[in-house]
């Protein structure tokens, strides 16, 4: 059973910069890629940035693109988020999840097909 730990939210102020990091626990191996989501209040969850563990293919939603980058250390079983430039409207719930591979069909940052969620990190960014 595969468990998901995020950890690096925080607070920052506009055009700052934060890390957050998504431990999995259990074997993730060949069988999953992984995405970050976010979700503010009164918004529906949104799609950020994925990954394809072992393959490194790297998909971002146009909001994050160019500002946001995805990345993967296999050794640590750890994804990562490295946010930049950060605006207000990135201010949300950032939660990791891993979604079996065959259901790529679905679209890579879509949350249908969501197998296991991690429990969130809150990001905040101040104007």
């Amino acid at each position: 059973q595969v468990q998901l730990a995020e950890s690096g939210g925080g607070s920052v102020q506009t055009g700052g910069s934060l890390k957050l990091s998504c431990v999995a626990s259990g074997d993730i191996g060949g069988a999953y890629y992984m995405v970050w989501f976010r979700q503010a209040p009164g918004k529906k969850r949104e799609g950020v940035a994925s990954i394809t563990p072992g393959v490194g293919d790297e998909y971002y939603s146009d909001s994050v693109k160019g500002r946001f980058t995805i990345s993967q250390d296999n050794a640590k079983n750890t994804l990562y988020l490295q946010m930049n430039s950060l605006k207000p409207e990135d201010t949300a719930m950032y939660y990791c999840a891993a979604v079996l591979r065959f259901k790529w069909g679905y679209g890579r940052l879509s949350p249908s097909g969501v197998d296991v969620w991690g429990q969130g990190t809150q990001v905040t960014v101040s104007s």
